[in-house]
């Protein structure tokens, strides 16, 4: 399996918009808050194209991410792959490289996740911690190693 991040344009929006309903529709609708109008303008309102990666795989698009560095740690603000490319290690793989360049760097990566998504899943199988919960994430850090 070749994995390639690929920089992202402005023009880009709308692909990464479908990318992000398609692989959050099945967990917003688990908890009744499925509305792609709303997690388009949620999505586009902190859409920084320079921070933000395709995620191709044996050069078909298969998801982004898109990390924000801060002063003292990284915000991995989107991280999504497709449904049918879920499940097969591309997830692990991407999270893996981060974490080595984190770790480089003496980083802590912290996130939130969809209460009620499977993500939650994935990421604490990957070390990342919970810190907190709000009514519809749970926040969780991973220390550098």
């Amino acid at each position: 399996m070749n994995i390639a991040l690929r920089n992202t344009t402005q023009s880009d929006a709308d692909t990464l918009v479908a990318i992000r309903i398609a692989a959050m529709r099945e967990s917003l609708e688990r908890i009744g808050r499925f509305d792609p109008q709303r997690a388009r303008e949620r999505f586009l309102a902190s859409f920084d194209p320079e921070l933000c990666r395709f995620i191709e795989v044996n050069g078909v698009q298969s998801g982004f991410i898109l990390i924000r560095p801060q002063e003292d740690h990284w915000l991995l603000d989107h991280l999504y792959i497709l449904p049918e490319h879920q499940g097969k290690g591309i997830g692990a793989a991407v999270l893996q490289e981060v974490f080595a360049n984190a770790d480089v760097q003496r980083m802590p990566i912290r996130l939130g996740a969809l209460r009620g998504s499977d993500s939650n899943r994935f990421y604490r199988r990957y070390g990342f911690i919970p810190t907190d919960e709000a009514e519809w994430d749970i926040y969780y850090v991973r220390q550098p190693s």
